[in-house]
């Protein structure tokens, strides 16, 4: 009987609830199942997405694609997992193209100019991918900058690049690093200097710059070599006296003064003592005259006088005839020599860096004991120990009198050491499962107010009988509590309070219906 008393407007809006209710259950429960999405990868490509999605299809991890902002996520709790097998498989790539753009279908009308930036393009998306290759680069780009080759030289222009690049997080680039990266874009690029390669990083810092004549970047790089010299000697004696003086007990500091002069030197010696003759050459020169004393004047006159005869006859002479006389004769010697000396040059260049002068300063803390009440106690170390250790220290750094080097060690107390702060624990709701838990938990919260809450009062109302009201002699209603005669619904008593009210109600129920009250009476005396 119970629902379908009731009226029909009233059934159908009770329906109506509960359906609404069971609906709503099913509806929290399965939200409680669904898990919660974290973002792996922003800015993700078509290509790149397409290839992640099927890895994570062939690994059962559930995710998710935005398309508005091109991000991918997954599951919470699989989240390393996630990066673990796509970066086995090389993903994300980077986010340009490589030669593979080439590969691509053309259209009929393609001209030169498109050939050549789809070209150029490529290169670039290669460049990038290489220089992304290096752990410390999380995102690279790269700009080319190519002249129009020219055939007049005084035309041609040099070419020009420039590199961006995205840093993983905690990661920097060294000097080598930048200077690699350099030089591989130099070297992928027809007639690229070094000079004319531009690195910037994402926080907008230039990276690279022109050392050439750079009394700065010299400078910087002269104090690194001393720094890092510093550093070697320090690790020495830090090594050599820890297990005497224990990890703790010894502190020491390195002042190298280093030599960076450069010098070059050119030396030409010529040695005497070794002489070889290289070339001779000897000339010789005699010749004999006659000399007439007169002669006839004219052209022979002129002429050397030839060898003297001494005549027979001298009054057999004619008249005019000059006497002949023998004359001088001369001997001309001339002699021309080369000799070859050993000969030695030689150009020295000196190195640089070279040691000048050492300072070391070591501090060692003090030995603790127990004595004999139990009590720790410091103790110093002693004049000969502190002379053992100096010698050993010496012997680490190649102590050089002749350079001025000195060492210095003594002994202290040093301060107790703080006690490590502890890292601060995770917060509970910043944990991965706190909120999973949590929508389970508002899950089963929300399906029991709606099992108990909703559909147990519906029910309970449902299964109670419609209340019948029961008029007494003064025409007022019977209150709640109620006598009931027979077990079937109906006639039912009031309780009245004294034994006179009892007897008037039974009168007044015997008169008004006596069959009712023959049953009640029956059934008392069957009992």
């Amino acid at each position: 009987m119970g629902m379908l008393s009731l009226p029909v407007v009233r059934q159908l809006g009770l329906l109506i609830g509960l359906a609404a209710s069971i609906g709503i259950g099913v509806g929290v429960v399965l939200w409680s199942q669904t898990p919660t999405f974290n973002v792996l990868y922003s800015n993700v490509s078509g290509k790149d997405a397409q290839a992640m999605a099927e890895i994570l299809k062939r690994n059962n991890i559930e995710f998710r694609l935005d398309p508005d902002s091109g991000a991918i996520m997954v599951e919470s709790g699989k989240t390393s997992e996630a990066k673990l097998k796509l970066a086995a498989e090389n993903l994300p790539q980077s986010s340009g193209e490589g030669f593979e753009i080439m590969q691509q279908e053309q259209g009929f009308g393609s001209s030169a100019f498109i050939q050549n930036v789809r070209y150029q393009r490529a290169r670039e998306g290669e460049l990038a991918r290489t220089i992304k290759s290096i752990a410390a680069v999380e995102n690279a780009r790269v700009h080319l900058a190519l002249p129009k080759e020219s055939a007049f030289v005084r035309n041609r222009k040099k070419p020009s690049a420039s590199v961006m690049i995205k840093l993983a997080s905690g990661r920097r680039l060294e000097k080598e690093q930048i200077a690699a990266i350099t030089h591989l874009v130099a070297s992928s690029v027809t007639n690229l200097e070094t000079s004319q390669v531009t690195l910037v990083d994402d926080r907008g810092r230039l990276l690279s710059s022109d050392n050439d004549n750079n009394d700065l970047q010299m400078s910087a790089s002269e104090f690194e070599y001393t720094r890092k010299l510093e550093q070697t000697f320090i690790t020495r004696i830090e090594n050599l006296l820890a297990p005497l003086v224990g990890m703790n007990g010894v502190r020491a500091q390195v002042n190298a003064d280093l030599d960076f002069t450069r010098t070059e030197s050119t030396q030409e010696q010529f040695n005497p003592d070794l002489p070889a003759l290289r070339s001779e050459q000897q000339i010789e020169e005699q010749s004999k005259g006659v000399q007439s004393e007169a002669g006839i004047p004219g052209a022979l006159t002129n002429e050397p006088p030839g060898r003297p005869v001494a005549p027979e006859d001298v009054t057999g002479q004619a008249a005019g005839e000059g006497r002949i006389v023998e004359g001088p004769s001369k001997l001309k010697k001339r002699s021309v020599r080369n000799f070859e000396l050993d000969k030695m040059i030689s150009h020295t260049r000196h190195s640089t860096g070279g040691i000048r002068r050492l300072s070391v300063a070591v501090v060692l803390d003090v030995k603790t004991r127990t004595d004999e009440e139990g009590k720790t106690v410091e103790v110093p170390y002693t004049d000969e120990e502190l002379a053992r250790f100096t010698s050993l220290i010496k012997g680490a750094v190649g102590f050089n009198s002749m350079r001025g080097d000195s060492v210095k060690i003594i002994n202290a107390a040093f301060l107790p050491s703080e006690e490590m702060v502890e890292i601060p624990a995770i917060p509970i709701w910043e944990q991965s499962w706190f909120w999973s838990v949590l929508k389970q938990l508002a899950a089963a919260a929300m399906v029991m107010f709606l099992v108990f809450g909703v559909l147990r009062p519906i029910m309970r109302k449902l299964a109670v009988p419609p209340k019948q009201i029961v008029i007494n002699e003064a025409g007022e209603e019977i209150p709640e509590d109620q006598l009931t005669l027979s077990q079937e619904s109906g006639g039912r008593l009031p309780k009245p309070s004294t034994y006179e009210d009892n007897l008037n109600m039974a009168k007044s129920l015997a008169s008004q219906e006596p069959k009712r009250v023959a049953q009640v009476v029956k059934g008392w005396i069957e009992d």
